[in-house]
């Protein structure tokens, strides 16, 4: 499997979930912490953490701890430049 092919298959993964994909759209309003994300995708905070991992994981998400508060925004660099090398691997 290429190198590209694993990455889409962990972007499929990180969006394929009906509950990750709310996270990522909270997440595309601005950075969240934890209990923001618990209070706007309307989940338990393990849950929200369980997928905050895979998200990452995924490199979907990036976090930033500030004090004792951990922000957690989109990696939109990475979606973007996955994205592109995609299309561009299409039209070989």
């Amino acid at each position: 499997m290429s190198d590209l092919c694993a990455e889409i298959q962990r972007l499929g993964k990180g969006i394929g979930n009906n509950c990750r994909y709310r996270v990522l759209e909270a997440l595309s309003r601005g950075s969240k912490t934890v209990g923001e994300l618990v209070k706007t995708v309307k989940m338990s905070q393990p849950a929200v953490s369980q997928h905050l991992k895979i998200l990452k994981s995924a490199n979907l998400v990036i976090d930033l701890k500030k004090g004792k508060e951990v922000y957690y925004f989109l990696n939109s660099s990475y979606m973007l430049s996955l994205l592109d090398k995609f299309a561009k691997n299409l039209k070989k």
